[in-house]
């Protein structure tokens, strides 16, 4: 298992960062779209489909989703706050499972679901990269993320015995919240002091990194609560060793559209 994580990463960590940084304009949405194909791919196993037929014809949906929202930046704030209130519900999903299962609709709700969950996710993406300073915001989004996991995993192996949401992911615990937290509040800190951001913006601007870092939390335990209910482990072997895109990605589908709403709100602009 070690051997298959470390040849995928050895081809996966190259192949995302000249994906995401290299990349601009219609390549970067080829990219993405490639990305959102896969997630909705093995968000159609999530949902009940097993026939190849159906995922890839769900995965091809996710992919025009996108790209219908392309076609006019006045769909981008809409978009973005449809996301918003859907994460917000999804904490109350998370609390209350398994009890909320009751209120997914079945195939078609996760199917509807997994539309609100993807595709902003993607479009959350170019929305930053189409930012200016894009490749840097990416960049901070991605650090605030690994933050966040790096220290929950260390705090919680350390101080973890209060269990966050037993019901939906056992191993995670109210201590590698705050301890992920903290450590991805010390990485925007450090960005902050790197690029002498006036003292005056460091508490808004850390506040707008703790809501990012709670919401990719939020994402990460809403698809275990998902495969918990189906009953896997991972959202697909695509990645040998590392699992599925869903699982590399879980935490970026919220946080992603979160930031970048965000961003929008604060008054960064899009070209």
């Amino acid at each position: 298992m070690l051997k298959q994580r470390i040849i995928t990463a050895l081809w996966l960590i190259p192949l995302a960062l000249l994906g995401f940084f290299a990349l601009e304009g219609r390549a970067f949405l080829a990219f993405i779209s490639v990305i959102v194909a896969l997630a909705g791919w093995e968000w159609a196993r999530l949902a009940g489909f097993e026939g190849q037929k159906q995922r890839i014809g769900y995965a091809w949906t996710v992919v025009a989703g996108l790209l219908l929202l392309n076609i006019s930046t006045a769909w981008v704030l809409p978009a973005l706050y449809l996301a918003g209130i859907w994460w917000l519900l999804a904490i109350a999903m998370v609390v209350t499972f398994p009890n909320s299962i009751a209120f997914w609709g079945g195939r078609l709700g996760k199917l509807v679901m997994g539309l609100i969950i993807i595709v902003p996710a993607g479009l959350g993406l170019q929305v930053l990269k189409a930012l200016p300073q894009g490749n840097m915001l990416i960049l901070s989004l991605m650090l605030l993320v690994w933050g966040a996991d790096i220290g929950a995993y260390f705090f919680g192996r350390a101080f973890g015995k209060k269990k966050l949401a037993p019901r939906v992911s056992p191993g995670k615990s109210w201590a590698g919240l705050f301890g992920g937290l903290f450590c991805s509040l010390c990485i925007a800190a450090g960005l902050l002091w790197y690029f002498q951001v006036p003292l005056v913006q460091f508490i808004p601007v850390l506040l707008g990194a703790a809501l990012v870092v709670l919401f990719s939390v939020v994402g990460d335990l809403t698809e275990s609560m998902f495969k918990r209910q189906v009953g896997i482990k991972d959202s697909s072997q695509l990645l040998p060793g590392h699992g599925g895109v869903l699982d590399r990605i879980d935490s970026l589908t919220a946080a992603a559209p979160v930031f970048a709403l965000l961003l929008l709100l604060s008054g960064w602009v899009l070209p």
